[in-house]
């Protein structure tokens, strides 16, 4: 497969061919939904809590007799039937992690970058430099890529003064190509990757 090319200066360069292996997966959804829901699970916190009965305070004292009143029989005023008494089966806190084969996790990066690919919605750049470490440079720089909505801009040890001009970019996310995730690569618009990037995933998701 074939992506465009764009220079240091944003400015378009012809294509570059990619790994076929990376950009031209079959779409595979059990795949993708699979780390989907893996990743989202491991990101919950799982910090909920409600209190038992044997947790709540008060209790201790059997509120009234046994018999003779004329009322239902009761024990402690920590029972769930009563008001401000312990939760039944509430929930304890829990992690919600579960393992995931690494060979999916890389079988739905390649599925998803494929799919990206496929839609015209990733674009290869030589590399990431601008000529000051301000907003203004790299915003021009991407000018030139004439993206539309949300990019997720791939690197590989990208200059420091690029970091710092483009992490103020509104709908700019910068991410190391070891930190690609599913769901970061479906909520991006468009894929900018640089092609030292590219040339690395063939490595990393092997």
């Amino acid at each position: 497969m074939k992506l465009p090319l764009y220079d240091k200066t944003g400015q378009a360069a012809g294509e570059v061919t990619v790994a076929k292996d990376i950009f031209e997966q079959k779409m595979n959804e059990q795949v993708v939904h699979s780390a989907l829901v893996w990743y989202q699970a491991s990101q919950r916190r799982g910090t909920h809590s409600t209190l038992t009965r044997s947790e709540v305070s008060g209790g201790g004292k059997k509120p009234w007799k046994q018999k003779g009143t004329g009322r239902a029989r009761a024990g402690s005023n920590r029972s769930p039937l009563w008001r401000h008494g312990g939760v039944t089966f509430g929930p304890k806190p829990r992690d919600y992690g579960f393992a995931l084969p690494k060979k999916v996790k890389k079988l739905a990066l390649k599925v998803v970058l494929s799919d990206k690919a496929r839609e015209g919605k990733v674009k290869i750049v030589e590399a990431f430099q601008v000529a000051e470490a301000k907003t203004k440079s790299a915003a021009k720089f991407f000018g030139g890529l004439a993206l539309s909505g949300k990019a997720l801009v791939i690197t590989a040890k990208p200059d420091e003064g690029f970091l710092k001009a483009a992490r103020n970019l509104r709908d700019i996310s910068l991410m190391d190509y070891h930190d690609l995730t599913v769901y970061d690569l479906m909520k991006a618009g468009e894929l900018v990757i640089e092609k030292k990037a590219a040339d690395s995933l063939k490595e990393f998701l092997s």
